[in-house]
């Protein structure tokens, strides 16, 4: 029996790893497009770009992990926000259909906004 129940599961790995069959629907939720990725190697359910940190957040937080605290309180204030609200909803109703996988490029996942949207994703369940 996994820890995880697999309604509300949400679980963040690089988009780069192989997928694996428990991934459930695997959606990127980076603004750009992993570099050297094709399409189809990805073998994603949806890019959903409209959950990633804006531009200007990405830059100030540049990975450093003195800011990680900082930045996930900023991206929550952004994911409050109307446009990431819609693109939240999306991903809560995967989530209710099993589980989600959300992919991002970054190689340190557990201070990435991936990690941060999982937190906010689960929280409601």
């Amino acid at each position: 029996m996994g820890e995880m129940s697999p309604v509300g599961a949400v679980r963040v790995r690089r988009v780069y790893e192989a997928p694996e069959p428990d991934d459930g629907a695997r959606v990127l939720v980076d603004r750009l497009w992993p570099r050297g990725l094709s399409k189809a190697d990805a073998q994603l359910t949806e890019w959903c770009k409209d959950v990633a940190p804006s531009v200007e957040l990405r830059r100030w937080y540049g990975h450093q992990e003195e800011r990680f605290a900082r930045f996930a309180e900023r991206y929550r204030e952004e994911l409050a926000q109307e446009g990431a609200q819609q693109a939240l909803e999306r991903l809560r109703a995967l989530a209710d259909e099993g589980p989600l996988t959300l992919l991002t490029a970054t190689k340190d996942v557990p201070s990435s906004h991936a990690a941060v949207l999982a937190e906010v994703l689960q929280e409601d369940f």
